[in-house]
């Protein structure tokens, strides 16, 4: 199994501004020094990650103070430099609110040429509340998706002439990528989903499926993904193409493991704090998963405890790691749960390891990413996947 270091890199200091953290908290409550500072340290823990033997993986977004990465290229452009091993993912781009496809192809290209051929690209659909800030409608939100998508791929494989391009939103007299990317025909591409129908298209495609947070769903997508990507390509996928993010705190006693939890369990409590009017826009979703929200209740897209009851509203660290969004305790209680859930959802080759959250401090940071690499890491080899039917599914 491979291992990703990920954080949201937040500016925790703004957690206790009342209010949303998402889209309208004024950046007059961000201190520039503390905010650069703060990136810099988070600079740090991935480089060490990579003398770990971690990967990296990076995501975006934008007007959060849960999220400082506004740019997933721009902080892989300064780890492809200053980082040795590592695969470094994206996770991801959301193209369908750039105006610029080809600048995207460009950036990708640029930083597989910086680090040597190590990057891996996810282009994403990205949060419904990120539409407001990039000034796009919300309606054929996935028709624009696959066209942005299909031009980025188109400039990324060509090894012919400069080729011009024409469609609904995008008019390229001429496309010519200046360097290309080492990969041939190009980095591997990532997507995320959080049902069995919405990991079905990156199946088609080869692409790699990852899922966040999503417990026990995880075990309908990847069953989703793998049934598609059977029917497409006449066999069963590697577990490499399948990954899941969780939180993860690990130390050498669970009082400590569960002191650090408690701080990363911020993440969870500020990332829930948007303005309703921005967490759904009119024509975001298909009017067939609005229907079946509607009709399901207020608990439909909670994360569901193993007994099959939703997660509370302010659940415990022990109900946490019951369902399957955070792995905390010693090395050993930590490797016995993801073997437990590795085994629940039929088996995945890629550990998206929140390893930074919330308001966890540097040195915890460092101590826990170190002892997971030393402890945990080199027992994943061991997992073997003998998991239940599938319990939930999502409606996305």
């Amino acid at each position: 199994m491979k291992v990703w270091q990920f954080s949201e890199q937040a500016y925790h200091p703004a957690f206790e501004v009342p209010g949303a953290m998402r889209v309208n908290l004024p950046s007059h409550h961000c201190d520039p020094v503390e905010a650069g500072a703060l990136i810099n340290r988070y600079l740090d823990e991935y480089m060490l990650a990579d003398q770990l033997g971690y990967n990296i993986m990076i995501n975006e977004h934008h007007a959060a103070a849960t999220c400082m990465s506004t740019s997933c290229m721009t902080t892989l452009a300064i780890l492809a430099r200053q980082t040795q091993n590592a695969r470094l993912l994206a996770l991801g781009i959301p193209i369908a609110n750039r105006s610029n496809p080809v600048r995207v192809a460009e950036e990708i290209a640029m930083v597989d040429a910086i680090s040597g051929g190590r990057l891996e690209v996810g282009l994403v659909k990205g949060a419904a509340y990120e539409v407001f800030m990039s000034n796009r409608l919300p309606n054929r939100f996935v028709d624009r998706f696959w066209e942005t998508h299909d031009l980025i791929l188109a400039a990324l494989t060509n090894r012919g002439d400069n080729f011009s391009w024409d469609s609904e939103n995008f008019h390229y007299r001429v496309v010519s990528l200046w360097p290309r990317p080492i990969q041939d025909p190009h980095p591997p591409i990532w997507m995320t989903a959080s049902s069995a129908n919405s990991a079905a298209p990156h199946a088609k495609l080869d692409y790699n499926c990852a899922t966040f947070l999503s417990g026990a769903v995880a075990r309908s997508v990847f069953d989703g993904y793998r049934k598609s990507y059977s029917e497409a390509h006449g066999r069963l996928p590697s577990d490499d193409k399948l990954a899941y993010l969780a939180i993860v705190s690990v130390a050498d006693d669970r009082k400590k493991a569960f002191e650090r939890a408690e701080e990363m369990k911020s993440y969870f409590t500020t990332a829930a704090r948007l303005d309703p009017q921005f967490r759904n826009p009119a024509g975001f979703n298909p009017w067939q998963v609005n229907v079946k929200m509607a009709q399901a209740g207020p608990f439909a897209i909670r994360p569901r405890l193993r007994d099959g009851s939703p997660l509370p509203s302010d659940p415990t660290i022990e109900q946490y790691i019951d369902a399957g969004l955070m792995f905390v305790g010693t090395p050993d209680d930590v490797f016995k749960q993801i073997a437990q859930f590795y085994s629940d959802v039929g088996g995945f080759g890629n550990l998206l390891m929140m390893g930074q959250a919330g308001t966890l401090s540097h040195e915890d940071t460092v101590e826990n990413l170190t002892l997971f690499s030393k402890e945990v890491m080199p027992r994943l080899k061991e997992l073997s996947a003998e998991g239940p039917e599938v319990r939930y599914e999502a409606f996305a």
